[in-house]
């Protein structure tokens, strides 16, 4: 953290969950953060301004509202801020959204995410940290997912942008020597979460005595967000070339036992809606983290029990739910 004093690091998405959670720890550690978001309304403009209004109560926080596929807007953030490395957490998250929404996530998640790379190289910007996806492993059936699998057939379009930005990134590593870390994460969670996410559908729905639509029995590999927090914030103080990097928990839960903790902090058992997998979701997810560990130092500390047990408490307290 010592060799980001004295730094100005941009992150997009600022507003968002990760990039909410990463940019406050950047900034209780006196780190000068320049955010970027477009506070749109793929889910609510509500929840985003509410994290915003967090991060405003540090003097070493500067916003820009607007959208990174525009690259005269972003040039002209470029041009007001002297940016030293780059966090690009900004992306259209969502599988079943892309179904219907493919132009979106083109936009979004591939030509702003050139746009950024162009403007680091134009800028001469040294570092670049750009926001993967556990996605990228498709039909890949060998567990734990290692970084060097061979990745050929993802199964949403969302996965296939996430794709598109590591090969671009280590086409302007190549070409440029702009040192970048692609980080694939797997399945965040915690408080302040995205309101689309499985912990966060599920725990609104049960504590409104709602049926909740249980896609499937996958296993996935669930991340607290503070641990996501602390690889992303190791992953831009690192001086790497082209790395990607699994940032994970390595510990799958099953989605039956997933809901059975959200319902013992509810105090509430939940009306099940049982349906096959849903198109284009991935049904298992396990993280090799043994290159994290080695160049970030990375060690996950929070359980899931614990950690949905954080959430549930977080979500009563925004929506003062007794």
């Amino acid at each position: 953290m010592d060799r980001l004093k004295n730094k100005t690091i941009l992150v997009t998405g600022s507003a968002g969950f990760i990039g909410f959670n990463v940019s406050k720890k950047l900034l209780a550690e006196g780190i000068k953060v320049v955010g970027i978001d477009n506070f749109n309304d793929y889910y609510s403009v509500e929840l985003k301004e509410a994290r915003n209004k967090l991060l405003e109560k540090f003097d070493n926080y500067k916003l820009y509202r607007g959208n990174l596929e525009n690259i005269d807007f972003i040039e002209k953030v470029f041009e007001q801020e002297k940016i030293d490395r780059i966090c690009h957490l900004a992306a259209q998250a969502g599988v079943r959204y892309s179904l219907e929404h493919p132009d979106v996530y083109i936009q979004t998640n591939i030509v702003a995410t050139h746009n950024l790379l162009k403007l680091a190289k134009d800028h001469k910007v040294s570092d670049f940290v750009f926001a993967s996806s556990s996605s990228v492993y498709g039909t890949i059936d060998v567990f734990p997912s290692k970084e060097d699998f061979n990745l050929q057939t993802p199964l949403s379009l969302y996965a296939a942008t996430k794709q598109s930005g590591e090969l671009m990134a280590h086409a302007y590593n190549h070409l440029y020597g702009l040192r970048i870390r692609c980080l694939r994460f797997f399945n965040v969670y915690g408080p302040w979460g995205r309101p689309d996410s499985a912990l966060y559908i599920f725990t609104d729905l049960i504590s409104k005595n709602k049926t909740i639509d249980v896609f499937g029995d996958s296993a996935k590999d669930y991340t607290y967000i503070d641990d996501i927090v602390d690889g992303v914030v190791n992953s831009i103080a690192v001086d790497l070339d082209y790395e990607i990097i699994n940032l994970g928990n390595d510990r799958p839960i099953e989605l039956s036992r997933y809901i059975e903790l959200i319902e013992k902090e509810l105090g509430k058992k939940a009306t099940k809606n049982k349906l096959p997998p849903a198109v284009g979701d991935v049904q298992k997810s396990c993280a090799d983290i043994s290159k994290a560990k080695k160049l970030l130092g990375y060690n996950p500390k929070t359980p899931v029990e614990q950690g949905i047990k954080k959430f549930v408490a977080w979500y009563k307290e925004y929506y003062k739910i007794k």
